[in-house]
């Protein structure tokens, strides 16, 4: 029986070290695959600007091309002081979502969404550069935590630096950090949360 286990427990080792390899080969083609899909999304035109009178109307995902897009128009009318987000899934270059809002804020706009808006994850970020934000009943607004694509925001302890770029985004506009927090924890960064008319003003989304 001795003689058994001792050719058994090594075979069972290394069928199982077989399949961790298997597991960490197919992790690392699905991150790899993933970030071949978000290189080529960042080519392609994924925003939607038109302008009518003195709005924008946006819609669609905001990706690296989305503020150049948005700074050209923008220089041809700058007359434009709203910000109209109909349908914005979210963001897939946060560096450039970041900077979009600081230039809106710097630039002085206002932020609105329509009865039919329906805003998620980078896209309600950058809501909230709005100098004043405002929505009509009926407009959706859904948050959850970013990731890296091996980890979630709410994997990493509070005091780690991969949460300062958009921990601070919020806190200078809105004053201080406990929206993002909220996001973070309210749902996986493979869920989505809607947010309620209470959390809505709990944390100073609107502006009036």
């Amino acid at each position: 029986m001795s003689l058994v286990r001792t050719v058994i427990n090594p075979l069972k080792e290394a069928q199982g070290l077989v399949a961790v390899a298997i597991i960490v080969v197919a992790s690392l083609l699905l991150v790899g695959c993933q970030q071949v899909a978000v290189l080529t999304m960042n080519q392609m035109v994924t925003t939607e600007f038109q302008v009518v009178g003195t709005k924008l109307l946006m819609r669609g995902e905001i990706n690296s091309r989305s503020l150049g897009q948005f700074e050209e128009v923008y220089a041809e009318n700058p007359d434009i002081d709203t910000l109209v987000q109909l349908d914005v899934p979210g963001s897939i270059d946060d560096d450039v979502l970041v900077a979009f809002g600081y230039r809106v804020r710097e630039l002085g706009l206002n932020t609105h969404l329509t009865a039919r808006s329906e805003v998620y994850s980078g896209g309600v970020d950058l809501f909230l550069a709005g100098v004043k934000r405002t929505m009509e009943p009926g407009a959706t607004l859904g948050v959850h935590s970013w990731s890296d694509g091996i980890k979630d925001a709410q994997d990493y302890p509070k005091s780690a630096p991969e949460h300062q770029q958009n921990r601070r985004y919020i806190e200078r506009m809105l004053g201080d950090d406990t929206f993002y927090w909220f996001t973070i924890y309210a749902a996986s960064a493979e869920d989505i949360h809607i947010m309620t008319e209470d959390e809505i003003r709990r944390y100073g989304l609107l502006t009036n």
